[in-house]
């Protein structure tokens, strides 16, 4: 079964593995890998949540919304307090979101060796196939 390896990359930094994605299928779209990956990291953090008794990292492809940001914060007036619930991250807005920031340019996606250019660009899924989603960092004052 091909298997897919997920990296994150930032520009000047070294890439790190994300996750590794077993697939069903020969041919995938850059939006199918991105709701693979958004699906699979919200659950993981989701099923992990209660487990961690705090929120620790949220190492998510995108940032949540601020409400949900708001509502899973655990600092008050400067204050770091135990939390009293966490909400979950909705992967349905989560992958809204990363579809959003690919368009825009927010991350671009490395298929191999080539740069996927639209979100509905196909590419054949190969016996150990790697993907780097690379981060584009903002410039300060612009």
């Amino acid at each position: 079964m091909p298997k897919i390896t997920i990296f994150d990359e930032k520009l000047g930094r070294e890439k790190t593995v994300a996750m590794t994605l077993e697939c069903l299928t020969e041919k995938m779209t850059v939006r199918e890998i991105i709701l693979a990956r958004i699906f699979q990291e919200v659950s993981d953090y989701n099923r992990n949540l209660e487990a961690r008794g705090e929120k620790g990292a949220l190492n998510l492809l995108v940032t949540p919304t601020n409400v949900e940001r708001e509502l899973n914060s655990s600092i008050t007036n400067g204050a770091r307090k135990k939390p009293k619930q966490h909400l979950k991250v909705n992967w349905e807005e989560q992958y809204q979101l990363a579809c959003d920031a690919f368009e825009r340019n927010g991350f671009f996606v490395i298929i191999g060796d080539t740069q996927a250019e639209g979100i509905d660009d196909s590419f054949a899924v190969e016996i150990d196939t790697e993907i780097s989603f690379v981060k584009l960092t903002p410039l300060i004052g612009g």
